[in-house]
């Protein structure tokens, strides 16, 4: 609800509106308010962002009228800040979190990150089959032991390349856990399926080639480039699975098969998919789902499974079983797709790459531009200082300083000019270290610093936006009145249109002729297939009373010879009267049941049990009129075996739910189709129904066929022109008095800050 009162509130100028800062005193002024000045270049920006594409854009009257617009705007933000709601905690914690979600697109390298959705798009359209060989290796790990990883990658390229086989060299030094099963293959693979800087040595090493080591998260790869293809696009299977795992007893594993066989001969004999998925297959997650799976493509199933699915030609056609480590599967085709459209995929490959190790690549970017732009300077004087007093303690995560020492107020580096102190890096650093396992106290500080400098370049660059992008200080503006203006309109105009219900009414009465019916007639319009369709429905109308044919109300059984209710029975009813009593346009029919030796008494017995179903219901506050019963009850013989069970069920009440409204009466005739009649019953105006608007509005019956329908039209009455009632018309009626008060309010407010517009700084915006 909020969400929605902002939007309303900052409607009118979508682009936003002013700087946070005053306006200058220099700069020409459009208009004051009060002693407050808008200036000219901060309405010509709202303006053009919002009239550029209009045909009258440009003109005096536009012009003047949006001017007169975006004062009354200016004025609640000048009330809302004269009542300090831009003060309070909530309104700067709701407008910093907007401004943080606006900042995202200003502190990234834009360029960058098209480039790389262009390339990943690209690369989707390729599969790489590829082996490695993976010297691990920590992130933060020391020089001296990057050094090493990577000449022992030297070495083993050097091996591979003098002829060597390279699986061989990967089960024996790779320390990719499964190198000692795959040889290091990992099959075919395709963009944003491995951490970037591995996927692009693989797509620029060009087939039967070795890449030089490539540093990932995980350490050294050697990448040796098997095959390119085309991609194969996505499928959609479903499969039927019967478990059977490396390992297991050879009984278990022959008993698998048999029954994965046995499966495959009744699918041959076109036995029903879904049902035999539901029954045999061992897949919990897709077996009540007809064995379906996931859209997926390449690298993402188990290699034997996705070329078993994606070798399937025509909707429909079934693979032999096929074994893979988690069983026997018969997969069955349900649909192939190529590679989206750029444009349709362009939005979750940023949401991706956003996340992916190509993020980093943009984060080099940045931090490269903005260094540049914000005159990042280090002091390599204090920097050496500063790492001088590092020592073990780093790597156990417990280094300190001594918060006397001076050196803690020299500049280690500036931002536009602005210092950032060794004391400033020493907080830092010691709220950020942690435990390490390799590496240098030296080196760990490096780490450290640079976080730091990172995070400073970031934090100087956020806190400078406003200043450095026009688009973002009008964003910002834009949110920051929006959320300003929602308290004070909600206070002033919103809910008390709702809440004033005194107002409210008077307001009505003072305006009553804007809120008038024209002609009306009271009628029933009824549309149908066909003439046969059309004098049923006239015909069933008649009764006014139509069997509702979704309700199933269940019988109530007596003890024989009694007309007493179980408290079964009460239930039962008790469900029937909140029903009733809950739709006036229900009734009900109560008919009486007794076996044939129950109606051989002297006392009508099947009478009784209704009327005692009548006097509970209307004890219950079921009005008398919804209720009918069987005057004479009904008399039944029992089963074809006379057994007491047979009579019993004859001992009971019965019930058939109708309505009043046509609406039952249309379900009943659309058996085979829902749109075989259409009924329609309410007092019309004109230009509400068509067809009806060609009959003369006098009252009468009319038949006549339109678009291959055939209509009946019966006006059973003529309505002259009418006030309406304030409840006929409320939301109207509360959207013009909200109207009026905000006028209302306006008006207050120029009163309050009266406005003054320079003409001639409106006549340079003239231009048609």
């Amino acid at each position: 609800m909020r969400s929605n009162h902002l939007l309303v509130a900052a409607a009118l100028f979508v682009a936003g509106c002013t700087a946070t800062k005053k306006n200058d005193t220099k700069e020409p002024a459009i208009a004051t308010l009060g002693t407050e000045p808008i200036s000219t270049t901060e309405f010509q920006y709202v303006y053009e962002k919002n009239n550029a594409g209009n045909e009258d854009a440009y003109t005096r009257e536009s012009v003047k009228d949006y001017l007169k617009l975006y004062t009354n705007f200016k004025l609640k933000v000048k009330e809302a800040e004269s009542r300090g709601l831009d003060t309070t905690t909530a309104f700067k914690r709701e407008l910093e979190g907007y401004k943080e979600q606006l900042a995202q697109p200003y502190l990234t390298e834009k360029s960058v990150t098209d480039q790389l959705v262009k390339q990943a798009y690209d690369r989707l359209g390729k599969e790489v089959n590829a082996s490695h060989i993976l010297l691990t290796l920590q992130p933060d790990a020391a020089p001296e032991d990057t050094l090493a990883a990577y000449n022992k990658a030297i070495e083993l390229r050097q091996r591979a390349l003098k002829g060597e086989d390279f699986g061989k060299l990967a089960q024996s030094f790779s320390q990719d856990p499964s190198a000692a099963e795959n040889k290091g293959n990992l099959g075919y693979f395709t963009s944003m399926q491995m951490v970037y800087p591995f996927e692009d040595a693989a797509y620029k090493t060009t087939v039967g080639d070795i890449s030089v080591p490539v540093r990932t998260r995980f350490g050294y790869h050697l990448i040796k480039v098997h095959d390119k293809r085309e991609a194969r696009g996505e499928i959609k299977v479903a499969h039927i699975m019967v478990r059977a795992t490396p390992g297991m007893p050879k009984a278990d594993s022959l008993a698998a098969k048999q029954r994965i066989d046995a499966i495959h001969k009744r699918l041959q004999r076109n036995e029903n998919w879904n049902k035999l998925a539901a029954e045999f297959s061992e897949d919990a997650n897709s077996a009540q789902n007809g064995g379906e799976l996931p859209w997926f493509g390449t690298g993402r199933m188990i290699p034997s499974f996705e070329d078993a699915a994606f070798a399937l030609n025509k909707e429909g056609d079934l693979t032999k079983p096929l074994l893979t480590p988690y069983g026997w599967h018969i997969v069955k085709l349900i649909d192939k797709r190529g590679l989206p459209p750029f444009e349709d995929m362009e939005q979750n490959l940023r949401n991706k790459i956003a996340k992916d190790s190509r993020s980093e690549l943009n984060k080099a970017a940045f931090m490269k531009r903005v260094k540049a732009e914000n005159n990042f300077t280090e002091v390599a004087n204090a920097k050496a200082a500063a790492f001088s007093k590092t020592n073990s303690d780093l790597l156990q995560g417990k280094w300190n300083y001594d918060i006397n020492d001076k050196a803690l107020n020299q500049t280690l580096f500036t931002i536009q000019g602005k210092p950032y102190t060794v004391g400033n890096f020493y907080t830092f650093a010691k709220e950020q270290q942690r435990p390490r396992t390799s590496g240098t106290p030296e080196f760990a500080m490096q780490q450290l610093y640079d976080a730091y400098v990172d995070k400073s370049l970031v934090e100087y660059e956020r806190a400078n936006l406003e200043n450095k992008y026009t688009d973002y200080r009008m964003l910002v503006k834009e949110y920051h009145d929006g959320i300003l203006l929602f308290q004070l309109m909600d206070e002033k105009v919103w809910s008390k249109a709702i809440e004033d219900s005194v107002g409210l009414k008077t307001f009505f009465e003072q305006n009553k002729e804007k809120y008038k019916w024209g002609t009306r007639v009271q009628a029933t319009v009824i549309s149908a297939a066909n003439k046969d369709l059309l004098n049923k429905a006239q015909q069933q109308l008649a009764t006014q009373r139509y069997p509702v044919k979704s309700a199933n109300l269940p019988d109530i059984l007596f003890e024989q010879n009694k007309a007493e209710l179980t408290k079964d029975a009460t239930i039962k009813l008790n469900e029937f009267a909140e029903i009733l009593k809950n739709n006036a346009t229900l009734s009900i029919d109560v008919n009486g049941h007794a076996d044939a030796r129950e109606a051989a008494g002297k006392d009508n017995i099947a009478n009784q049990r209704a009327q005692r179903v009548v006097k509970y219901l209307t004890e219950e506050g079921v009005p008398a009129a919804q209720i009918k019963t069987n005057a004479l009850g009904k008399t039944e013989q029992a089963g074809p075996d006379n057994t007491e069970s047979g009579r019993r069920r004859n001992r009971r009440a019965s019930f058939v739910l109708y309505s009043s409204d046509v609406s039952a009466l249309a379900d009943n005739l659309n058996t085979s189709n829902p749109l075989d009649v259409q009924i329609t019953e309410k007092r019309f105006q004109k230009g509400e129904h068509k067809v009806l608007d060609t009959v003369n509005w006098e009252k009468g019956t009319y038949t006549l066929q339109q678009n291959g329908r055939e209509y009946l039209i019966i006006i059973e009455e003529v309505l002259e022109p009418a006030y309406k009632q304030l409840n006929e018309t409320r939301g109207l009626v509360i959207s013009d008095y909200q109207n009026y008060l905000e006028q209302q309010w306006v008006n207050q407010l120029r009163e309050k800050y009266p406005v003054n517009v320079n003409e001639t700084e409106l006549e340079k915006l003239v231009r048609k």
